[in-house]
């Protein structure tokens, strides 16, 4: 017996009863096995199956009726193309049985036949509600592991394509995709991949968010090290990168590795759009990252410290507003921060109508009443909204949400040392981002180590055809994707 209370798996013999009671304990006798009785050419035979993971009227076309009208001759021609095998490993059969394969066992036979008759469930393809874009595919990712792959591969006709199959979990066996581009990938970093993902003792695995905290560098980081996303798109121009993806069964979020921090800052629409359109909006994304972050600080740190920075009109307004508020600024816009937090978390949680009316109630009943009865100021109410917005933009959900909680210690710098503690704070923040890796790959690349021409693509978009090199940070084998991209340029 194993931690787990599991017997030690034995084979499959001849005694067909003995068979039967085996995979029976092995499943502990759940009530979901169905075992029926069946004649082939004057030959008792056991069909087993689970009926939570079959198609019922799939398996009565395609292995009972078959066997009852003696349509066939021999059981390899059951199934009709399905995934048919042999097998005399009571391990292999009992995850089979999980995967959606029913099972025969012949009389007199030391060895099962098995075959795939999984039930096809599960949620269509539509596009990601939160990665929405105005232009390009509107294709996401779903729940199914092999839904999935197909989105992927349909997209990449490349031999190259490369597939590898693990599983986590003692439980749960959850199945896991590597996917990357063979002759592309750097080998060391997709065997430190597989490595750390082979490694994970843990009983139960579900989703992609627990796999990328049991992987990840630097757990204790406010910066995501590991980029989810939803998008098949995204996906494909990664893997062009040298880059490689990782896909939970069960989980419509995939995760792309190594990464970058100036990747959680680009979006689909960069390059559906003509290249300085795209530029316009990355450079505004990063902009949103300076404002969401270190806003409320600079406001604390002019009302606490350097008002005369403040021309004397806005000086005056921004007095006046505070001369009846109870509440230092420090104060003000910590209470004003964790409301938005909680409006956030509230309209998410939530069903939609009422999320709605959430919203409302909070934007416009909390705002003018906290105003009113001296509460809160007004300019402290638009620059909470303006932060609010600008977190917003960013992209990637994920990291959003940690430039908005980096904003509370760099609001209690500002309280404290004024414009002199958010520059220690963007100092510290910057050192953080430059000593950090993913996987062996520098994450601030390429300002850290510094790589001029990889800039093209980092805070602006250079046209495509500039984009000939591969960016370095995943170090792919090829960095050349192409000599000439406009050709027809050539004389």
């Amino acid at each position: 017996m194993n931690n787990l209370g599991m017997q030690t798996m034995e084979n499959i013999t001849n005694d067909l009863n003995k068979n039967i009671s085996l995979i029976k304990e092995t499943m502990s006798e759940t009530d979901d096995l169905i075992i029926k009785d069946l004649i082939f050419k004057d030959q008792k035979c056991i069909l087993i199956y689970l009926d939570s993971m079959i198609e019922e009227q799939v398996i009565n076309d395609i292995i009972i009726e078959p066997l009852l009208q003696q349509k066939i001759e021999t059981f390899e021609q059951l199934a009709k193309g399905s995934k048919f095998q042999l097998s005399t490993d009571l391990t292999e059969i009992t995850s089979s049985l999980m995967l959606g394969y029913c099972i025969i066992l012949e009389e007199n036979q030391s060895f099962v036949y098995m075959a795939s008759v999984p039930k096809s469930q599960g949620r269509s393809i539509e596009e990601p509600m939160n990665e929405k874009t105005t232009k390009g595919s509107h294709e996401g990712f779903v729940e199914s592991l092999q839904t999935n792959i197909h989105l992927i591969r349909k997209r990449i006709k490349s031999p190259f394509f490369k597939v590898k199959y693990l599983k986590v979990g003692n439980i749960s066996n959850t199945k896991i995709a590597i996917i990357y581009i063979n002759h592309l990938v750097n080998r060391t970093i997709a065997e430190e991949i597989e490595r750390r993902i082979s490694a994970i003792k843990i009983d139960l695995l579900v989703s992609t968010g627990s796999l990328e905290e049991l992987i990840e560098d630097t757990s204790f980081s406010p910066f995501p090290q590991i980029l989810n996303t939803e998008r098949p798109d995204r996906v494909i121009s990664y893997l062009n990168e040298g880059k490689i993806t990782v896909i939970v069964d069960g989980d419509p979020r995939v995760l792309i590795l190594p990464i970058t921090f100036f990747a959680f800052y680009k979006s689909s629409d960069d390059y559906t759009s003509r290249w300085w359109i795209g530029s316009t909006l990355r450079f505004i994304r990063f902009f949103s990252f300076l404002i969401a972050i270190s806003f409320p600080a600079i406001y604390i740190a002019i009302v606490s410290f350097h008002s005369e920075v403040l021309p004397i009109g806005i000086l005056y307004t921004v007095r006046v507003g505070l001369e009846y508020v109870p509440f230092p600024p420090f104060l003000e816009a910590l209470v004003m921060q964790i409301i938005l937090e909680l409006l956030k978390e509230a309209s998410i949680r939530l069903p939609s109508p009422v999320a709605q009316t959430i919203g409302i109630v909070g934007g416009l009943v909390i705002g003018t009443a906290v105003v009113e009865s001296n509460l809160i100021s007004n300019t402290m109410i638009v620059v909470i909204g303006f932060t609010a917005i600008a977190s917003f933009v960013i992209p990637v959900e994920e990291m959003g949400t940690s430039v908005r909680l980096l904003g509370f210690p760099m609001m209690v710098a500002a309280s404290l040392f004024g414009f002199f503690g958010i520059v220690m704070m963007f100092m510290l923040m910057f050192i953080h981002l430059s000593k950090l890796e993913s996987f062996g790959s520098p994450y601030f690349s390429p300002l850290s180590p510094l790589k001029i021409k990889e800039l093209k693509d980092s805070f602006i978009r250079f046209p495509i055809w500039m984009l000939n090199n591969r960016p370095t940070d995943s170090k792919p084998n090829f960095i050349q994707q192409q000599w000439y991209s406009r050709a027809w340029k050539k004389k």
